[in-house]
Protein backbone atom coordinates (compact mmCIF):
# COMPACT_ATOMS: atom_id res chain seq x y z
CA UNK A 1 0.00 0.00 0.00
CA UNK A 2 1.56 3.30 -1.11
CA UNK A 3 1.45 6.77 0.33
CA UNK A 4 -1.42 7.81 -1.92
CA UNK A 5 -3.40 4.71 -0.97
CA UNK A 6 -3.13 5.75 2.68
CA UNK A 7 -3.98 9.33 1.78
CA UNK A 8 -6.94 8.24 -0.31
CA UNK A 9 -8.30 6.21 2.56
CA UNK A 10 -8.04 9.17 4.89
CA UNK A 11 -9.61 11.56 2.40
CA UNK A 12 -12.49 9.25 1.59
CA UNK A 13 -13.65 9.26 5.20
CA UNK A 14 -14.41 12.97 5.35
CA UNK A 15 -12.31 15.85 4.09
CA UNK A 16 -12.81 17.63 7.39
CA UNK A 17 -11.21 14.70 9.21
CA UNK A 18 -7.89 15.06 7.38
CA UNK A 19 -5.22 16.77 9.40
CA UNK A 20 -4.97 20.36 8.27
CA UNK A 21 -1.20 20.28 8.61
CA UNK A 22 -0.97 17.48 6.03
CA UNK A 23 -3.14 19.14 3.38
CA UNK A 24 -0.49 21.36 1.77
CA UNK A 25 1.81 18.41 1.20
CA UNK A 26 -0.98 16.14 0.01
CA UNK A 27 -2.33 18.64 -2.49
CA UNK A 28 1.13 19.60 -3.72
CA UNK A 29 2.06 15.95 -4.21
CA UNK A 30 -1.14 15.27 -6.15
CA UNK A 31 -0.74 18.41 -8.28
CA UNK A 32 2.82 17.41 -9.18
CA UNK A 33 1.34 14.40 -11.00
CA UNK A 34 -1.13 16.50 -13.02
CA UNK A 35 -0.77 18.86 -15.96
CA UNK A 36 -0.58 21.73 -13.44
CA UNK A 37 2.73 20.41 -12.12
CA UNK A 38 2.50 22.33 -8.85
CA UNK A 39 0.37 24.53 -6.65
CA UNK A 40 1.70 27.53 -8.61
CA UNK A 41 0.41 25.95 -11.82
CA UNK A 42 -3.04 25.52 -10.30
CA UNK A 43 -3.10 29.09 -9.00
CA UNK A 44 -1.94 30.43 -12.38
CA UNK A 45 -4.85 28.61 -14.03
CA UNK A 46 -7.32 30.04 -11.52
CA UNK A 47 -5.96 33.56 -12.07
CA UNK A 48 -6.17 33.16 -15.86
CA UNK A 49 -9.78 32.08 -15.44
CA UNK A 50 -10.85 35.29 -13.74
CA UNK A 51 -10.39 34.23 -10.14
CA UNK A 52 -7.40 36.46 -9.46
CA UNK A 53 -9.06 38.32 -6.59
CA UNK A 54 -9.64 35.06 -4.71
CA UNK A 55 -6.09 33.85 -5.33
CA UNK A 56 -4.63 37.20 -4.28
CA UNK A 57 -6.61 37.10 -1.04
CA UNK A 58 -5.19 33.66 -0.23
CA UNK A 59 -1.63 34.80 -0.89
CA UNK A 60 -1.89 38.05 1.03
CA UNK A 61 -2.61 38.93 4.59
CA UNK A 62 -6.18 39.29 5.71
CA UNK A 63 -9.35 37.38 5.04
CA UNK A 64 -9.39 34.65 2.39
CA UNK A 65 -12.13 35.05 -0.18
CA UNK A 66 -14.14 31.87 -0.75
CA UNK A 67 -14.29 29.86 -3.93
CA UNK A 68 -17.14 27.55 -4.95
CA UNK A 69 -17.13 24.12 -6.52
CA UNK A 70 -18.84 25.63 -9.57
CA UNK A 71 -16.11 28.27 -9.93
CA UNK A 72 -13.47 25.57 -9.73
CA UNK A 73 -15.26 23.41 -12.30
CA UNK A 74 -15.52 26.35 -14.73
CA UNK A 75 -11.90 27.43 -14.21
CA UNK A 76 -10.19 24.06 -14.28
CA UNK A 77 -12.21 21.98 -16.71
CA UNK A 78 -13.19 18.34 -16.49
CA UNK A 79 -9.86 16.81 -17.55
CA UNK A 80 -7.83 18.65 -14.93
CA UNK A 81 -10.40 18.00 -12.21
CA UNK A 82 -10.32 14.31 -13.11
CA UNK A 83 -6.50 14.31 -12.85
CA UNK A 84 -6.59 15.81 -9.36
CA UNK A 85 -9.37 13.47 -8.26
CA UNK A 86 -7.49 10.45 -9.57
CA UNK A 87 -4.29 11.33 -7.73
CA UNK A 88 -6.14 11.95 -4.48
CA UNK A 89 -8.38 8.93 -4.89
CA UNK A 90 -11.61 10.91 -4.63
CA UNK A 91 -14.67 11.08 -6.89
CA UNK A 92 -14.86 14.24 -9.01
CA UNK A 93 -17.87 15.58 -7.12
CA UNK A 94 -16.03 15.18 -3.83
CA UNK A 95 -12.78 16.76 -5.04
CA UNK A 96 -14.54 19.98 -6.04
CA UNK A 97 -16.08 20.36 -2.60
CA UNK A 98 -12.81 19.42 -0.95
CA UNK A 99 -10.87 22.02 -2.94
CA UNK A 100 -13.51 24.69 -2.43
CA UNK A 101 -13.39 24.12 1.31
CA UNK A 102 -9.63 23.72 1.81
CA UNK A 103 -7.75 25.42 -1.04
CA UNK A 104 -7.91 28.97 0.40
CA UNK A 105 -6.42 27.85 3.74
CA UNK A 106 -3.82 25.63 2.10
CA UNK A 107 -2.59 28.44 -0.14
CA UNK A 108 -2.65 30.81 2.82
CA UNK A 109 -0.49 28.36 4.78
CA UNK A 110 1.92 27.96 1.84
CA UNK A 111 2.34 31.73 1.50
CA UNK A 112 2.99 33.10 4.99
CA UNK A 113 4.69 36.24 3.67
CA UNK A 114 2.59 36.60 0.54
CA UNK A 115 4.84 34.46 -1.65
CA UNK A 116 3.97 30.86 -2.46
CA UNK A 117 6.52 28.33 -1.25
CA UNK A 118 6.86 24.60 -1.75
CA UNK A 119 4.91 22.34 0.59
CA UNK A 120 7.91 20.03 0.95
Amino acid sequence: MGMFDNVSGALKGLAGQVETAALPGLLSAALSKTSFGSMKGLLDKLQQSGLGSQVSSWLGNGQNLPITADQLRAALGNEQIQQIATHLGLPVDKILGFLAEHLPAVVDKLSPKGTLRDAA
